[in-house]
């Protein structure tokens, strides 16, 4: 859910907001809901013995916080190149006198 939500609102935020760091809070603000969301999916599922859980009870889930890191970092990058690219995009157009 959050590389759904990384890939759907970063770039898009980032070229369509002219603040960099209004697009930044805004992608913030959605990553944090959803990894809030995806997460207590996930405990709930440990907790009520699914099949196949994705958190182990009793072990702490480094991996899952590594690669959750890793979206959130990639988000802000997306983030970045959408502002990048709308800036060159403002910079081509031409000037009307």
């Amino acid at each position: 859910m959050i590389a759904v939500v990384t890939i759907l609102l970063a770039l898009p935020a980032g070229y369509f907001m002219r603040s960099w760091l209004a697009a930044n809070v805004t992608y913030a603000i959605a990553y944090l809901f959803a990894l809030v969301y995806q997460t207590l999916y996930l405990l709930l599922d440990a907790l009520g013995g699914g099949k196949d859980p994705a958190f182990v009870p009793g072990e702490f889930p480094t991996s899952y916080g590594v690669v959750t890191l890793v979206i959130f970092g990639v988000g802000f990058g997306l983030v970045a190149l959408g502002h990048r690219v709308a800036a060159r995009r403002g910079a081509d157009a031409p000037v009307s006198v």
